[in-house]
């Protein structure tokens, strides 16, 4: 028994591997194509690359995972079907129960392992993923001239050239815009018939030569028309112009930027997380009925004059009539303004409520996502291992079409009700388990059709069946016996 189950496992842990990286990988290759303009042209090592790549696939890690098993219980029980082994399993006396055990408790493990992962590693992989990320995206392109086209790449500087030799890199009929000062535009002008570019020794400054040109320095400011100062210009023979190339280089962000975001925290920071947003919220909305209650007082504490019960009951009309015209249309614009505030800071804290709300219910939806993630490969594996035991395929045909409708049909929900979690019309629980809970009674279906030997893919048996309810059915002859 023990060398079944290790030849079931072995059989099982070969298609994982090979699903799950190929899952990972088109998971990475949506990523370069969304943030494709981002990274190119922009001079990035290698290595900076490789490293985005390793994070952003540790990211996809717990999505990959449910649909890998998925893949390789199809697959895997498939293939044992096909091959005509699951017979002589069955035949030994073998329930479907007994022979996916081992499967059973290897996935389990996998389901720990994953929310070990999600809960622990993901949050630090996501860190740093986000912090380089972050440093790519704002890098300014690398340095590339290329002709008739002005380059702003260089802070202070506008650059073009006419043409540019690639052999020896000598550039011809080079424009130069400094515009370092501030508020002066272009207030420097170069223009050389020919120049070279070089950085300097420590790679900071970029080094350009130029000769036989002509410059134009305005020195006077923007507004300042009362200047004496007039327009300067000469001409050289060799000119020397070195520009700071620190911009350009891949400058990393402090990664305690971004360590309070809920895609960063395990479940107990999320937690503490969530009661301080919540506690937050709750002294902000007193805050905001204490300013509206005194908002909507005509005259303030300090100077009107409280009622008491032995003071007459003041009538408004008469008040109204006692005023002056004056008074009394100063009276109503003030009301009028008031009124108008009351309302304008309402509609500003209604929106900031909602906010804060969206924010906590992040901090919610993170929270059960791990788990959620990590019970889903349970529930994929009684989904998959059934279906390869019915439909006896193995390989990557009819098992990839139907795992795919599957995932399709749990990414879709799950993403439909995390939106309605975000926008406040549904809790956290059940919001996030809904995808879920709706293949818990697929799977068990499955499982038990497939321990039932249910032909739910064979044709004949449809027929079949069909035919035993037409032979029920009284027939009608569509030419009736003729009377004698």
């Amino acid at each position: 028994m023990k060398k079944l189950h290790g030849m079931i496992i072995r059989s099982f842990v070969g298609p994982l591997l090979v699903t799950f990286v190929i899952v990972v990988f088109i998971l990475v290759m949506q990523f370069l194509w969304k943030y494709v303009d981002d990274l190119m042209g922009k001079g990035l090592e290698w290595h900076v690359i490789v490293e985005l790549l390793v994070y952003a696939a540790a990211s996809f890690v717990p999505l990959a995972m449910p649909l890998a098993i998925l893949l390789a219980g199809i697959m895997t029980l498939g293939g044992l079907g096909e091959n005509s082994e699951l017979v002589p399993m069955r035949s030994a006396g073998l329930g479907l129960g007994r022979i996916l055990l081992p499967l059973v408790i290897f996935v389990a493990l996998l389901s720990v392992g994953s929310f070990y992962f999600s809960n622990n590693l993901l949050p630090v992989a996501n860190l740093k993923f986000k912090s380089l990320l972050w440093d790519v995206t704002e890098k300014k392109p690398a340095l590339n001239l290329r002709p008739g086209v002005f380059y702003t790449g260089i802070e202070g500087f506008s650059i073009r050239v006419q043409d540019k030799d690639p052999d020896s890199g000598e550039l011809t009929d080079v424009l130069i815009y400094d515009h370092r000062g501030p508020g002066q535009g272009n207030g420097t002008v170069i223009r050389a018939e020919r120049g070279r570019m070089q950085r300097s020794a420590d790679g900071h400054y970029l080094v350009m030569t130029l000769e036989n040109g002509h410059f134009y320095d305005e020195a006077v400011n923007v507004g300042d028309r009362g200047a004496d100062l007039p327009m300067m210009r000469g001409t050289f023979k060799q000119d020397v112009v070195t520009m700071d190339l620190s911009g350009l280089g891949l400058r990393r962000t402090d990664q305690d930027l971004f360590k309070d975001n809920y895609k960063m925290l395990t479940m107990g920071q999320l937690q503490v997380g969530e009661d301080s947003l919540r506690l937050r919220s709750l002294i902000r909305q007193a805050e905001q009925r204490a300013h509206i209650r005194n908002a909507l007082q005509l005259f303030r504490d300090g100077v009107a004059l409280r009622a008491s019960e032995e003071d007459p009951v003041v009538d408004q009309a008469a008040f109204e009539n006692a005023l002056g015209a004056e008074a009394r249309g100063q009276y109503y614009e003030m009301a009028m303004n008031m009124a108008r505030n009351s309302g304008g800071f309402m509609e500003r804290s209604a929106e900031e409520l909602a906010g804060r709300r969206s924010q906590i219910s992040r901090y919610r939806i993170e929270w059960h996502r791990k788990p959620m993630l990590a019970f889903a490969c349970l529930v994929f594996f009684f989904i998959g291992a059934p279906l390869g035991a019915i439909i006896r395929k193995g390989g990557m045909g009819m098992p990839v079409v139907v795992a795919m409708i599957f995932f399709l049909a749990f990414h879709i929900i799950s993403f439909s009700t995390e939106k309605l979690v975000i926008a406040g019309s549904l809790e956290a629980w059940p919001g996030m388990w809904i995808s879920t809970l709706i293949l818990v009674p697929i799977g068990g279906w499955l499982t038990w059709k497939a321990a039932m030997d249910s032909p739910l893919f064979d044709r004949d048996a449809y027929h079949r069946t069909w035919e035993r309810i037409r032979s029920i059915l009284p027939r009608i002859h569509a030419h009736p016996p003729t009377v004698q």
